[in-house]
Formats: C-alpha cells, structure tokens, sequence
C-alpha cells in the first residue's frame, strides 16, 4: 500500500503519533518508577457491565501480578513505538487494545462516579476513547516507513 502525505499531513501524523507516544511512555515509566504503584485500586473502582472481570482480576493475586506487569511494559513499549517509529503499526495495535480494556474498566456513564478524580464531565465519550480514535487514524495512515526506524528496519518510504 502506497500512501503519499503531504508535508502538513505528515507532519501533523508524525506530530500525533509522537504525542501520544509520550503519554504511553510517561504513564508507563511513571507506574515503574513507583515502587507502591498497583492496579489494584483502578481495578476495583470499575464500574458497568464489566466490572465483574476487572474485580476477579484484581482478587487473583497472580492475575494483578501479570495486569501489572503487561500494563507498565505494555505502556512502555507501545510509547516507545509509536516515538520511535518502531513497529508502528503493532504499536497502534496493542495501544488501541490496553485503552479499550481502560474504557471498558471506566466507562463514562450517566451517575456513575468513580473514586479517581476526572478531568471534566463525560457521556460516552471521553479522552481514553479518543486517544482510541487517534490510534486507529495513525493505524491506517502509519508513518513509520516515512519518519521513524521503520523506514530504516523495512527498507524505506512507501515500502508497507
């Protein structure tokens, strides 16, 4: 598949693909660097029609131990993808999977109040499910093969 940006489109791409590979990595380091950090707490604040999967996640000690663990090395490596440029495509991927379960986890429901505090005032559609979006427009417009080590590992602009 050939894709030709032009230079706004590409710079804006890249732009977004950077920026939300920053949050990824951030959070991820953020969780690491944190010896206390667990996602116990999360986990049992979810709420809606799946929060009986996210409860018993947290209620298995070897389960919470593996959420852990997938989400910081999740969050880190899907960042540093996407900054990279670096399996771009699987990156976007495995992004677009972990902020569903987030979605899923605490989703933004009419009376439904969570003991984190939230940004601003959501129905339906909130910044997880954005940042969602913003992964699937950067899954089918990659720019990995154009600015990133994509283009070096696979062998350079509009090879896919």
């Amino acid at each position: 598949m050939n894709i030709r940006y032009s230079n706004p489109q590409l710079t804006i791409l890249v732009g977004a693909r950077i920026m939300i590979g920053w949050l990824c990595l951030y959070e991820g380091i953020a969780k690491l660097m944190n010896p206390n950090w667990t996602s116990f707490g999360y986990l049992m604040d979810s709420k809606g029609i799946f929060s009986g999967i996210f409860h018993s996640m947290a209620y298995n000690a070897t389960v919470l131990e593996a959420v852990d663990f997938l989400n910081i090395w999740g969050l880190i490596a899907i960042g540093t993808g996407l900054i990279l440029g670096l399996f771009t495509r699987p990156a976007a991927i495995a992004g677009i999977v972990l902020l569903t379960l987030y979605y899923f986890s605490h989703p933004p429901l009419i009376n439904v109040e969570y003991a984190l505090p939230s940004e601003g005032n959501y129905l339906w559609v909130n910044k997880t499910l954005i940042e969602i979006f913003l992964l699937a427009i950067l899954l089918v417009f990659p720019t990995g093969h154009e600015i990133g080590l994509d283009r070096l590992i696979f062998g350079g602009k509009h090879n896919k």
